[in-house]
């Protein structure tokens, strides 16, 4: 179960389907993001593929010495957009792949704008998602509810993301789905519709334990997009930013040109492969690591290498290095600037405070923590907030509440309105009264245990002790013990044994913390095969806005709305 595999061999076929000589690849929007995150543009030149269109684009020059491989989702604009280009054909073939289930009717349609007979061939190849990691998949779609229902568009295409992942990984599973969420309930029946609908897609050979699609709603734990992160790509993610595969360090002091935008892929850069789930000060030290046995190769001026400052210093003093090893100054540049923003923001100690307020029920030591960083200048408006967010989804209730005076503290901070309008919308989205699970269990006091690298300095190594909810669901679904009270199955028949290949959904959006939680139950569960997916992979900045684009719509909140809209 492999979703980057899957989508790098789909691509593969379409391309040693259209035989040798030049090619043309011609995408739309979102089919051009499924193909980056899995393929760099010098791989796919090796396959004699030389040119990169975009269907939409007005002004291609015709080349009829160029054959073309259109890789496109089924919509109706992607299908006029062929229509136009048949009936003036640029290329002197066409090899045309959707990325999903097209209609018979569209198909007909291309038949009778193909009159020059251009077409050698149509193919439905399920790629109609990002594979982000192997065992992570993302929709990039952001605002997927109306209050607690869904946004139309949304769930269509939802559907159909769902639905194609399915296809690649050759899965017809069973379905189960978070009861208290009536968006994971319309989810499991369109995808059921789909799959009873496309029966003879989802033929594939019946395994001993049926597959299983568990859908959950991200409201059910809005702590854990919420926290600081210490692991490598859910930091990036955090602080700088990942978009797929892409940074953006453009903002970073005295950055060069050819750094002003980074692609970390684990799929052809191995330091990040190596290092995509270790923690901070791990990180720091196997750079060091691996510079040192760079400088043993060079003798004179050897220099020791104290602080992140002094690799920089290193990088830059040696071009030639730089030639030989552009993965190195890369992976030096974005430590060293994550270094520099958990110092600058204080991100140790309010990381502390985040993990106190997630993890523990000591709610006098909590509001003298959280009072104590808001009056901090050094702390930032997102960092403060977000400090806010958690204590109120943690002691929503709790009779000594001091939630109105943190407001009135975020008020004397300057904290624009919108934040502070947000912190109302969190509780809203994913407190007490929406969350169907237990994710805040009074009995919860574990010590905090930090661990710290000594190796660096500039680079600390801190243990955060939380753990997602997603952790003990999967947990429970994988020994048999999820209820199916809270997590029902869609239909009469159930599992008798434990899953062993589970494909996780989570409306609304995953994290990289969550992921990591997968990556470790995969790695430490013989048997077991888990793939998570998202409508989107979160930071804290993408889930206020997808919590402030569900709260605007929030006046469609009548609890059973959301069933009117499983149809289009």
């Amino acid at each position: 179960m492999n979703v980057t595999l899957a989508v790098k061999q789909y691509i593969s076929k379409m391309i040693e389907n259209s035989g040798p000589g030049m090619k043309v690849l011609l995408m739309d929007k979102e089919t051009t993001s499924i193909v980056s995150v899995v393929y760099t543009q010098s791989e796919i030149l090796q396959k004699e593929v030389y040119l990169f269109e975009r269907i939409d684009s007005q002004n291609r020059d015709s080349m009829k010495h160029l054959k073309a491989i259109c890789f496109l989702r089924p919509t109706k604009e992607n299908v006029q957009h062929l229509i136009q280009e048949l009936r003036r054909p640029k290329y002197s073939v066409y090899f045309i792949y959707f990325s999903n289930v097209i209609s018979k009717s569209e198909i007909k349609s291309l038949a009778e704008a193909d009159e020059q007979e251009v077409v050698a061939e149509v193919q439905e190849f399920y790629g109609d998602f990002i594979a982000v990691n192997p065992h992570l998949f993302s929709l990039n779609l952001q605002g997927v509810s109306r209050g607690r229902t869904w946004e139309p568009t949304m769930l269509s295409r939802c559907t159909q993301g769902l639905t194609s992942v399915l296809l690649a990984l050759k899965k017809c599973p069973m379905i189960r789905y978070q009861l208290s969420s009536d968006m994971a309930k319309n989810l499991a029946e369109n995808v059921k519709r789909i799959i009873t609908k496309e029966y003879e897609l989802f033929d594939f050979r019946k395994t001993e334990v049926p597959p299983l699609l568990l859908i959950l709603d991200r409201s059910d734990d809005a702590i854990t997009p919420l926290l600081n992160q210490w692991t490598y790509q859910a930091m990036v993610h955090e602080l700088l930013g990942l978009n797929n595969n892409r940074i953006d360090l453009s903002r970073v002091p005295g950055i060069s040109k050819d750094l002003r935008e980074v692609v970390l892929s684990a799929e052809n850069d191995e330091f990040y492969a190596n290092n995509l789930y270790l923690n901070f000060g791990e990180i720091g030290t196997n750079i060091k690591n691996l510079m040192e046995d760079f400088q043993k190769k060079k003798p004179k001026g050897q220099q020791k290498l104290e602080s992140i400052a002094d690799m920089k210093a290193f990088v830059d003093n040696y071009p030639q290095f730089k030639k030989m090893s552009g993965t190195v100054s890369k992976h030096v540049t974005v430590v060293g600037e994550l270094s520099r923003l958990v110092s600058e923001r204080q991100l140790m100690e309010v990381s502390e405070v985040e993990q106190e307020l997630a993890c523990q029920n000591d709610h006098s030591s909590a509001q003298q923590n959280v009072r104590r960083l808001l009056q901090n200048p050094r702390v930032s408006e997102l960092d403060a907030v977000r400090l806010v967010m958690l204590y109120a989804l943690r002691y929503e209730r709790h009779s000594s509440s001091i939630l109105p005076s943190l407001m009135e503290e975020l008020s004397r901070r300057g904290v624009s309105e919108r934040y502070r309008r947000m912190v109302q919308s969190v509780v809203e989205y994913g407190g007490k009264r929406i969350r169907g699970s237990d994710l805040i269990t009074p009995t919860d006091a574990v010590a905090i245990t930090k661990q710290f690298f000594k190796g660096l300095k500039g680079v600390e190594n801190v243990y955060t002790q939380h753990q997602p909810l997603l952790h003990d669901t999967l947990d429970q679904l994988i020994k048999g013990r999820l209820k199916d009270s809270q997590f029902p199955y869609l239909g009469a028949s159930s599992l008798r044994d434990r899953p062993q290949d589970i494909m996780v959904f989570v409306i609304g959006g995953a994290t990289y913390e969550e992921a990591l939680t997968v990556f470790n139950l995969n790695r430490n569960t013989p048997g077991i095969r888990i793939v998570l997916g998202g409508s989107a992979i979160h930071n804290t900045k993408s889930f206020l806005e997808e919590v402030m684009l569900a709260s605007s719509h929030s006046g469609d909140r009548a609890q059973g709305s959301g069933r009117h809209s499983t149809r289009r």
